[in-house]
């Protein structure tokens, strides 16, 4: 895909990897919705990247919000090219200890916000398939923690297995009507997230180096489907 022009929405856009992504989108010519809850860190964002981010304060697990942000940008753009799915959250902690309104949060935040936006996506990639014979891509931003378990992450666990789930149905639920469906599963990052340790990783990958790949996975040929990236620093520990 030649993303000069094309429209692509990025949720979780105000920080991280989300920020990143839609900073490198925008650089290759994208126009640039990005989806946040908070108001100044989306217009921090917006200061940073430029005319092509158009922010949009959206909760993705707000349905109605969900809906109407994305019939604001097709009626705004005339069409929809690219979905990242990447809002998230993680809430760590036993088991026992974890609060039902905690473990709400994460799998409405992690997986039904991904299934509204996806949703809501679809019916209008479809019709761009069916007048150009492409109808666009998503890619739902997941975790590694959605390949493996691990102690104090049952939560968050759960929703990224989901999310795994969730992403390999629709690419195949999807692909014959020219969408792309892939899922990204990143170790250790650098971001606000898991805070300068990399979620306790010395040598975590950085923002670059996951929204690089991203790009790479957008403009790969229309018909070539890489359906899952897992990412891992190389020497986690220097």
């Amino acid at each position: 895909m030649d993303l000069t022009n094309k429209v692509a929405v990025v949720t979780g856009a105000s920080s991280g990897i989300g920020r990143a992504f839609s900073s490198y989108l925008a650089d290759r010519g994208a126009r640039v919705y990005g989806f946040a809850r908070g108001r100044e860190r989306l217009n921090e964002a917006a200061a940073e990247i430029g005319d092509a981010f158009h922010a949009i304060q959206c909760d993705v697990r707000d349905e109605e919000a969900v809906k109407a942000a994305f019939a604001e940008i097709v009626d705004d753009a005339g069409r929809l090219d690219v979905l990242i799915n990447n809002a998230g959250l993680g809430i760590f902690g036993p088991v026992d200890e974890m609060s039902t309104a905690d473990w709400e949060q994460q799998i409405d935040t992690n997986v039904t916000g991904v299934f509204l936006c996806t949703r809501a996506a679809v019916p209008h990639m479809k019709r761009q398939n069916a007048e150009s014979g492409f109808g666009g891509y998503i890619i739902n931003i997941a975790s590694i923690a959605g390949r493996i378990g691990n102690p104090n992450l049952s939560a968050y666990n759960a929703s990224k297995f989901a999310v795994r789930g969730f992403t390999e149905s629709t690419m195949l639920e999807l692909r014959g009507d020219g969408i792309k469906v892939t899922g990204v599963y990143p170790g250790s990052i650098k971001t606000d997230f898991s805070g300068d340790s990399g979620g306790g990783t010395t040598n975590p990958m950085t923002v670059d180096d996951i929204a690089g790949t991203i790009v790479h996975l957008l403009e790969t040929d229309d018909n070539y489907l890489i359906s899952e990236v897992v990412m891992r620093p190389l020497r986690p520990k220097g």
